[in-house]
């Protein structure tokens, strides 16, 4: 195993169900290159990779899967609410005030989090777990009825909630939290790890592949087809079967798609959304059904298609505009859905 894999994987610079349909193999008869597959489960999802062969590359495809794993292992250590004993449940732990000394993997996630919240202004908030969780979506959602919280709860709750308790220090890399908030990297953490995985790729020689965990994606060089990636954004519909709506043409960026159309429950004819603003302790009842980002990264890509999400149709365009965003957003209309499309994101459009 060459261990400078995962030594090195973070050298380079930075929910869910599948929301995106690939069109690698777009037709009968294509010549392909030469490529490999890796997956697997990681963070209650699961994760696929393709890399086109590189010759040059001269490390093993089995270690690149141990690799993998590992890389997805120690994430997953460092950043998960299910696990009592993670780097982040010992933060969620410690007493308000008390300076913690983070990994560098966790204190790049909550600084990008950081500008997330600003930029969104509030509408990206890793504090909201608990309010989620008083909604019956976080741990343990299986066990629990679907019903809705008493105002009482919900407003306890919000004294909790606000990204503005935590206080940085830049120089050694420490943390602390103004008052008794509790994290959850759950709409960050996928997109991260997504490029810490390309990170890895990239310094073990491939050039040109694909990393998608649990919907989100990032894309470098060509696909199989010797072409830029091909992929097309799904249809939001209430049953599993996946229904392309626009295809893009994509290389050497990141993609995400946050909708709310598979995780809700429905209570005397209202439905309430997994999404929760954390202006309101409530779920969002707007008519945006998803909004797809592209960008630099997959953890900023994550992130903000969760902080448009939350703002909707009006002020998430309004955002992607401004500070020139490549958003596509679908929202729901009397004839079913009509498309948002920011100026960005229109080049990548076929």
């Amino acid at each position: 195993m060459n261990s400078k894999l995962i030594s090195n994987a973070r050298v380079l610079p930075r929910a869910a169900s599948l929301l995106f349909l690939y069109l690698l193999l777009s037709g009968c008869g294509d010549q392909l290159l030469s490529h490999s597959k890796f997956s697997g489960s990681t963070m209650g999802t699961f994760y696929h990779i393709t890399v086109l062969t590189n010759p040059a590359a001269s490390i093993s495809e089995q270690d690149v899967q141990q690799a993998i794993d590992q890389q997805l292992q120690l994430i997953n250590q460092q950043m998960s609410t299910y696990i009592d004993d993670s780097e982040l449940s010992q933060f969620n732990a410690a007493a308000v005030d008390e300076w913690v000394q983070l990994s560098p993997n966790l204190f790049d996630v909550l600084m990008l989090s950081l500008e997330l919240g600003w930029l969104s202004n509030g509408a990206f908030d890793i504090t909201v777990g608990p309010l989620v969780d008083l909604w019956g979506f976080g741990p343990g959602r299986l066990d629990r009825a679907d019903t809705v919280p008493a105002q009482i709860s919900i407003d306890r709750q919000l004294k909790g909630v606000g990204f503005q308790a935590l206080e940085f220090d830049l120089e050694s890399s420490k943390v602390r939290k103004r008052k008794p908030v509790r994290l959850d990297l759950s709409a960050i953490a996928k997109g991260f790890a997504v490029d810490k995985l390309s990170e890895l790729l990239l310094f073990a020689g491939y050039t040109d592949f694909m990393v998608e965990l649990g919907g989100e994606l990032r894309l470098h060089g060509n696909s199989p087809r010797n072409s830029a990636w091909r992929i097309a954004i799904e249809q939001p519909e209430s049953s599993m079967m996946a229904v392309a709506n626009k295809a893009i043409k994509v290389s050497n960026v990141a993609v995400a798609t946050s909708g709310d159309y598979r995780n809700y429950f429905e209570l005397q004819g209202k439905r309430y959304s997994h999404t929760i603003d954390p202006a309101t302790g409530y779920p969002i009842t707007h008519k945006l059904a998803s909004v797809t980002v592209i960008a630099d990264s997959a953890a900023y890509a994550d992130g903000l298609a969760t902080a448009i999400n939350v703002l909707g149709p009006d002020k998430g365009f309004q955002l992607a505009q401004q500070q020139g965003l490549a958003v596509y957003l679908l929202v729901k209309s009397e004839q079913g859905f009509d498309a948002i499309i920011s100026d960005a994101f229109k080049p990548y459009l076929e």
